[in-house]
């Protein structure tokens, strides 16, 4: 990828200065692949693991969806794996086995990812995401999040 196949609405590492309001760079592709992998190894396991207490399971699979679909532009598909490898390290600013606070730091990294990103997150995301929260759930979802709404 290069600088000039980006919008230059990216920020100032892309060219001339554009001002400090829009400070967002182009994500490192050996970093990308990283994640990607990471994600891609170890999403499902902590998934698994983790059902009854992560309050924003929806969410999560449909990022997980946009960000191994071939079709989501780059960049989004970055910062969703940005914030899913957050979602599957074992270590991180809120350690995930504290009963009541565990996933507030991978809820607020995720928000923000999927805000950022959200008219990438297509009605096919939501729909295989709910598909494979009630498969994974039996059924019964445990996830408290949004139903799909990509406003």
């Amino acid at each position: 990828m290069t600088a000039s196949s980006v919008s230059p609405s990216l920020g100032p590492s892309l060219g001339p200065s554009l001002g400090p309001a829009t400070a967002l760079t182009v994500p490192d592709p050996d970093r990308v692949e990283r994640d990607e992998r990471l994600v891609r190894r170890r999403f499902w396991q902590k998934l698994r693991a983790n059902l009854h207490r992560v309050p924003f399971l929806e969410e999560l699979l449909a990022a997980y969806f946009c960000a191994t679909d071939p079709a989501t532009p780059y960049r989004a598909k970055a910062i969703l794996l940005a914030a899913l490898a957050y979602f599957v390290l074992p270590f991180d600013a809120v350690p995930d086995w504290l009963l009541i606070a565990g996933f507030t730091d991978d809820a607020a990294v995720l928000a923000a990812a999927v805000q950022t990103v959200r008219t990438n997150l297509t009605p096919v995301h939501w729909m295989r995401a709910k598909q494979a929260l009630r498969a994974e759930t039996g059924g019964a979802e445990t996830g408290g999040g949004e139903t799909g709404q990509t406003d």
